[in-house]
């Protein structure tokens, strides 16, 4: 049996995303034992350059709802990128994890040559579906989970490769 487009993508990223949710919640948990402001590590950052937590979750969120969408051929939801605490982070998690998994296998089957068009620092890209689950979408969406799970861990709180990979 051969790997389907769906399979590939909306439970890679639903898992993904449940399990950022858990290291959120330890976040959180770790901050009120300690008497940390929360928004110490809402806006905490890897270097100057880089986005802050809050940044990296609601990217990681966006590549997943945008990737699962133009797969399906359906519009791509939008959020306001406003969340500033970890409950309203959680509940974008929820949100997009909600929306993916609305999205039925057979609006993703046959995805594989779909064209995919995404502008990208100003200038159009295209791909077709398998190249861009496969080399855009899924590198982007780790990228900022991991960077969510890095300033996490770099700040104190108590996860480990476990946490990111989640439970089996």
């Amino acid at each position: 049996m051969s790997l389907s487009m769906f399979h590939a993508s909306i439970p890679v990223f639903t898992r993904q995303l449940a399990s950022l949710a858990a290291i959120l919640k330890k976040a959180e948990a770790h901050a009120e034992a300690r008497k940390i402001d929360p928004s110490v590590f809402i806006n905490a950052r890897l270097a100057p350059d880089m986005f802050p937590l809050s940044r990296q979750v609601q990217s990681a969120t966006d590549s997943a709802k945008g990737c699962g969408a133009r797969l399906a051929g359906a519009e791509v939801p939008r959020y306001e990128d406003t969340e500033s605490t970890f409950p309203e982070l959680q509940a974008r998690i929820a949100k997009t994890i909600a929306f993916l998994q609305g999205l039925a296998p057979d609006l993703i089957a046959g995805s594989e040559e779909r064209p995919i068009v995404l502008k990208v620092r100003g200038k159009e890209v295209s791909f077709s579906g398998q190249d861009y689950l496969l080399n855009f979408a899924l590198p982007n969406f780790f990228f900022h989970a991991v960077t969510a799970y890095d300033i996490l861990r770099h700040n104190g709180v108590e996860i480990g490769k476990q946490d990111y990979l989640g439970n089996y």
